[in-house]
């Protein structure tokens, strides 16, 4: 069963495990490790992760509604930033994840999370300079922020088919 049908086959297994991946991401949002240049979040790994695994709906709400949240919580100045950025990002990766490379979902993923990174740096980018109305503010965590996105997206491609996630995800969405 691929996951864009277990929101209608299996529903309370989709909510559940939604609402668990999106109250790990604000957990990730809690906390940082700091590195130079800034702090390095581990939510955009569990937002890639997600998304990898779950259909659009799904990624969104974990990504766009869980960095929201999560921003809101702790950080609200680019909490709306992180609802269209982490949003969008979401949604594309879990596109390309489940419709671009159907025999070949690694490849799909890929293509889902570099353009997933793109979407972060960029979202990030504007926002920054939309938020502190300061272009330069931007462009001094532009390498930070390409930093942050790539490190998640590596993190959960491993995660999902190095560390054998995704097939775990396969047989649990199936019972």
């Amino acid at each position: 069963m691929s996951s864009s049908t277990l929101h209608t086959v299996r529903p309370v297994k989709w909510l559940t495990v939604t609402a668990m991946l999106m109250a790990l991401n604000i957990v990730m949002s809690s906390f940082s490790i700091p590195v130079p240049g800034g702090h390095l979040y581990l939510n955009d790994a569990v937002i890639c992760t997600a998304a990898i695994l779950l259909d659009p709906l799904g990624a969104f709400l974990v990504g766009g509604v869980g960095a929201f949240l999560g921003d809101f919580f702790f950080y609200p100045a680019p909490m709306f930033v992180s609802l269209v950025t982490h949003g969008l990002q979401a949604v594309v990766v879990s596109l390309c994840a489940h419709k671009l490379a159907r025999e070949h979902r690694v490849r799909g993923a890929l293509v889902g999370v570099v353009l997933g990174v793109v979407i972060n740096v960029a979202g990030y980018s504007l926002g920054r300079t939309f938020v502190y109305a300061d272009a330069s503010a931007a462009l001094l965590k532009l390498p930070f922020q390409i930093f942050q996105a790539s490190f998640g997206a590596v993190v959960s491609i491993l995660l999902c088919f190095k560390g054998g996630l995704l097939s775990f995800w396969n047989k649990f969405s199936v019972r």
